[in-house]
């Protein structure tokens, strides 16, 4: 290469902006430019909108001053305001299952991070939100004290030893980043972390106050993050009122075991059930822990009370199934077999069995005490209640209407 190329190149390297500098507002993602995007900055905000939905319409003015005020006051920040126009590019919404407009997913080092930006649509608050995402989520301590007293173990944690110069590190922080909801994440100051020459990785459980070390290579980014997110999402997670419209987005049935909160004892055994059960039902069922006093409503519909916790229940968001007998739920092969009948629908057929003879023994009953319908003016009821399953309570905590434009699935 010669001199003037040397010097061509050194100009652009030295005038070329930081990463997403060069998005002062919010840019249009299409697919002729997703890729280089999605690569040109730390963090990107994306907005998929539609113009026929109102909802979009009021958003889309206030996520783009929200772009213009966020790159002001933060002119050296690496991240990118995006918006898709989903009747357009229609290709990108199906490629992240946008089933609800407006929807705002984040973007963090390339990569999609599974929690959508739900809360106060104005300036203040998406900003905030976006220098959240560009902050670090990696925790130090410079002693182990510290580290004890500081880390919660009610929560899923995560402690490194990597230099911090290394690759090995920034493998850890990609990872952090994506998984920050998840997990708390620890690193030793650079002073502390000299006590130790060798890289370490641990992940510390709540339920088990156990710790699991990696033995993988800290080098492959993949391994490192299928390994932490193994550990921080469990397999059976917490439903709450702030996360349980996300819940109900991922499309799956919930398996919720409803428990007294101050008696947390036999979640393990739920756990254990449902990893040696239902392993291989991960994408086809969503098995939950919840707490049956602040979820008593789905409780009534069942026909129980606090007094009955806990309760196994299976809610399709079409109708709600109770498992029969919980002497039962650890008994090898029961719980497999209670939600195996939920996808064949053998659990559906068996209540509308169960009413179609209920039907037959009443008009038996009826017919031997020479009672006809058009004389009767007491028969009971021609669909006895309690052999009807009860409807959906958590389809009702899906995303509203009144804050979003739902796509049904015919539509999608």
């Amino acid at each position: 290469m010669n001199l003037a190329n040397v010097l061509s190149l050194l100009a652009a390297c030295l005038l070329s902006p930081v990463a997403g500098q060069e998005y002062k507002e919010a840019v249009e993602l299409s697919s002729a430019n997703h890729d280089h995007v999605l690569g040109s900055a730390t963090v990107v905000f994306v907005a998929f909108c539609a113009d026929w939905c109102p909802f979009s319409r009021r958003l889309k003015p206030i996520f783009e001053e929200s772009a213009k005020v966020f790159h002001q006051e933060n002119p050296q920040a690496s991240a990118i305001w995006a918006i898709v126009d989903s009747q357009r590019q229609a290709d990108i919404g199906d490629k992240y299952f946008v089933n609800k407009y407006p929807t705002m997913k984040v973007f963090v080092n390339g990569e999609l991070i599974s929690k959508e930006y739900r809360s106060t649509r104005s300036v203040e608050a998406l900003t905030n939100f976006v220098k959240y995402q560009l902050s670090t989520a990696i925790n130090e301590f410079s002693s182990q004290d510290q580290l004890s007293q500081e880390m919660d173990k009610s929560k899923r944690n995560v402690v490194a030893w990597l230099k911090k110069d290394g690759p090995e590190f920034a493998n850890l922080k990609k990872v952090a980043s994506i998984l920050r909801e998840d997990c708390s994440f620890w690193v030793p100051t650079d002073h502390f972390g000299t006590q130790t020459t060798e890289n370490k990785l641990s992940f510390f459980d709540p339920d088990t106050n156990e710790e699991a070390k990696f033995t993988g290579n800290f080098n492959d980014y993949d391994f490192v993050k299928q390994w932490v997110t193994d550990k921080c999402i469990p397999l059976v997670r917490e439903v709450t009122f702030e996360n349980v419209e996300e819940l109900t987005e991922e499309g799956m049935p919930f398996l919720i075991y409803f428990r007294d909160p101050d008696n947390k004892s036999t979640d393990k055994v739920f756990g254990e059930a449902v990893a040696r059960e239902l392993y291989d039902q991960r994408a086809a069922i969503n098995p939950l822990l919840a707490d049956g006093h602040k979820f008593a409503h789905p409780l009534k519909h069942l026909g129980k009370t606090k007094e009955d916790l806990p309760v196994l229940a299976i809610d399709s968001f079409q109708h709600m199934y109770l498992f029969p007998d919980m002497t039962q739920m650890n008994v090898p092969g029961k719980l497999r077999e209670f939600v195996m009948d939920l996808h064949s629908g053998k659990l559906h057929k068996e209540f509308h069995e169960n009413l179609d003879q209920r039907m037959i023994e009443l008009a038996k009953a009826k017919a031997a005490r020479g009672i006809t319908d058009d004389h009767d003016t007491q028969a009971p009821s021609a669909r006895p209640i309690d052999t009807t399953p009860p409807p959906s309570v958590f389809k009702e905590l899906k995303p509203s209407d009144k804050r979003y434009s739902i796509l049904q699935k015919s539509e999608l």
